[in-house]
């Protein structure tokens, strides 16, 4: 069995739901994994757009959310995207802390939801960035999820 992460908010390809952006409540939507291998002591979400600014000419990932230390033990987040017990936030680009919605500013933008599983917690990170967390989980990734939504706001 493989790392499945899903949402009930969206299909893997398909459009977010306003609801979870700028231009709705900007809430974390929903998320739900499962096959999590064995020795799975905790886990990592990063929520990123490679599309920033502009898909047609992009120069930046663009980090949307940082989420560590996830306790084995949790299997998902609810909607509104509040941090688990145990869990810690990271720096993201849009928020200090916590789910910063999508909010392109020109174009239909992927943004990608990756879980990873891990044999060890990384432990106070004091609101890691994604590099200082990407770099702490090297060698201790068992598994990976990979979740992709578009958005595109609407013309103004």
């Amino acid at each position: 069995m493989s790392l499945i992460l899903t949402s009930p908010a969206f299909a893997n390809g398909g459009s977010i739901p306003g609801l979870y952006t700028c231009d709705g409540d900007d809430i974390a939507p929903a998320l739900d994994w499962t096959g999590a291998p064995g020795g799975t002591k905790g886990y990592v979400l990063i929520v990123d757009d490679p599309d920033a600014p502009d898909p047609a000419a992009p120069k930046m990932t663009w980090v949307h959310w940082v989420l560590f230390d996830i306790p084995a033990s949790v299997m998902s987040i609810a909607q509104g995207g509040a941090t688990p017990a145990g869990a810690r936030d990271g720096q993201g680009d849009s928020k200090p802390r916590g789910y910063g919605g999508p909010c392109p500013p020109i174009g239909r933008h992927r943004y990608y939801f990756r879980l990873y599983a891990l044999d060890t917690l990384l432990g106070d990170l004091a609101g890691a960035n994604k590099a200082v967390v990407v770099e702490k989980m090297q060698g201790h990734v068992l598994a990976s999820a990979e979740l992709m939504g578009t958005y595109q706001r609407a013309k103004r």
